[in-house]
């Protein structure tokens, strides 16, 4: 168990938590068009989309949404971060970032991502009632597979905006919340529903003949495409093509097409869509496999409490071997090991556990579940330091520095990051890595630049730009990413993100 600096950011750069990378669509490139402005008009205007197949006189709402950015669901109490986050920024600079911030990082990045996304704060000086940045911040969100947070924010700001509103009705479908989406269009007669939402809402609400006549109209009017004419007709009579081969596949489905090839019983997999669609497959109507396939995506970048991970692993004992039921195997004999409190039993069951969920990117899911209790259990050999550095992985990481006695250079480099204490001088690429912890080490010009212009919102997101290309092996990148947290008071946010560093980049 013995950390190699020059082995950390090498295995960082090819196999980021080993081995598993994803590189999802952003959320701005698949989701609906359900909506659109202005609209193409049907040949006689009818008042309402549940009244008839034809479209109605829109009128249209402002782009913007006064004070859309200050919604947040953490209030500066809870994050710590100042009300005047972003200061004399620009909001469009500023989503320019949000959207850039990769979603593959460290866990202590991924954890200050969110409070960003989520932090209640004053909009920029430079446009208040601008909703540029509120967007950005639901995409990512949905990036990050926090869907149930995207639509609470949206709750909160409302849906005056095309925009605002497009993002509203997709999450309400990713979530499985189809009436609620289409309730929302049908109260909305400010947007112009594309026709296959119009048909999409109109069978929702039992009105079939009209949703049947939209479909004609639109065929007949080449307003259309093939592929959408194809998987509305089956949707709205699947007894007609009873028989007939699959529809095709489509490349990039959005949170519409996704659902409705599940009404006609061609469910699409969302192993290779974008992570938000993974809680489609958190449901009880999908196998075992499928769930918990999609609760690791999701517990990758924090979306998923990591208990309801462990409710889906020790829910029955698996039929078959390999993959991911390695991991299920591993982790119930884990648990039922711990559960015992024989620490011979946890030796045992330790480093299989440690080593199937590590490759698969899930070691701090292990951590949040197990982390403080093996940390407490008196192992020795290579258990007992696999039970250390996953105790350094849990929120109790200081403590259980605190407590331990380290028998090698290493364990001592860790502990030291640990406690904030200052450390031995790490060897190789490591020293590289962490010289932002080294007393007096300042954040790089530009982000320092930041800080004193009092844009800290700015200032973090650059950093954690530079965790993640630390983490991918880029070592004074991760430094200074290191220095920035610690000069603006996130010592936690800096031990937890250098402990990752060494303990993830290191083969099991």
């Amino acid at each position: 168990m013995s950390i190699k600096a020059p082995r950390a950011a090498f295995f960082l750069a090819l196999m980021p938590f080993h081995a598993v990378a994803e590189t999802p669509l952003s959320a701005i490139d698949w989701l609906s068009d359900s909506i659109t402005e202005p609209v193409v008009m049907l040949p006689t205007p009818e008042p309402a989309i549940t009244d008839s197949a034809a479209s109605e006189e829109i009128t249209t709402a402002p782009l913007d949404t006064p004070q859309a950015n200050a919604v947040g669901l953490l209030p500066p109490s809870a994050t710590g971060l100042p009300r005047r986050l972003w200061g004399p920024g620009d909001p469009a600079e500023i989503a320019r970032l949000i959207r850039a911030e990769a979603v593959e990082t460290l866990p202590a990045g991924q954890a200050l991502l969110r409070t960003l996304m989520l932090a209640e704060a004053d909009p920029p000086d430079a446009a208040p009632n601008s909703s540029e940045m509120l967007l950005a911040r639901v995409d990512k969100l949905l990036d990050l597979g926090l869907v149930e947070e995207a639509g609470a924010l949206l709750s909160q700001a409302g849906t005056a905006s095309p925009e605002l509103f497009r993002r509203a009705f997709d999450v309400s479908l990713l979530l499985g919340q189809e009436t609620d989406a289409c309730t929302a269009m049908r109260e909305r007669p400010d947007v112009a529903p594309t026709f296959p939402a119009r048909i999409f809402c109109l069978a929702r609400g039992g009105d079939w003949n009209a949703a049947a006549l939209t479909l004609g109209t639109t065929r007949a009017l080449g307003q259309i495409t093939e592929d959408e004419e194809a998987l509305l007709s089956r949707f709205l009579d699947p007894d007609l093509y009873e028989g007939e081969d699959p529809l095709r596949p489509p490349q990039r489905p959005t949170p519409l097409v996704f659902r409705m090839h599940e009404a006609v019983g061609e469910p699409l997999p969302s192993g290779t869509l974008p992570r938000a669609f993974a809680h489609a497959d958190l449901r009880t109507t999908s196998g075992w496999k499928a769930q918990v396939e999609a609760a690791e995506r999701l517990a990758r970048t924090g979306a998923l409490d990591a208990n309801r991970l462990l409710g889906l692993y020790t829910e029955r004992r698996p039929a078959a071997s390999g993959g991911v039921w390695e991991r299920v195997d591993a982790v119930q004999k884990l648990d039922t090991a711990v559960k015992s409190g024989d620490p011979g039993a946890v030796a045992r069951a330790l480093p299989p556990a440690w080593e199937r969920m590590n490759e698969a990117g899930l070691a701090p899911a292990l951590a949040a579940l197990y982390g403080e209790e093996v940390a407490r259990l008196p192992l020795t050999g290579a258990a007992g330091g696999m039970a250390f550095r996953l105790g350094l992985l849990s929120p109790s990481y200081e403590a259980i520095a605190a407590r331990y006695r380290p028998e090698t250079r290493e364990e001592r480099l860790l502990v030291a990051i640990a406690r904030g204490l200052p450390p031995e001088r790490p060897e190789g690429m490591a020293a590289l890595a962490l010289g932002g912890l080294a007393q007096g080490a300042l954040p790089p010009a530009r982000t320092a630049s930041l800080i004193n212009d009092g844009r800290l919102g700015e200032a973090l997101l650059h950093a954690l730009d530079d965790l993640a290309a630390g983490r991918n092996g880029d070592p004074r990148r991760l430094s200074d990413a290191l220095a920035t947290f610690r000069a603006v008071g996130l010592e936690s946010t800096a031990r937890r993100a250098a402990l990752e560093y060494l303990i993830l980049a290191e083969p099991a």
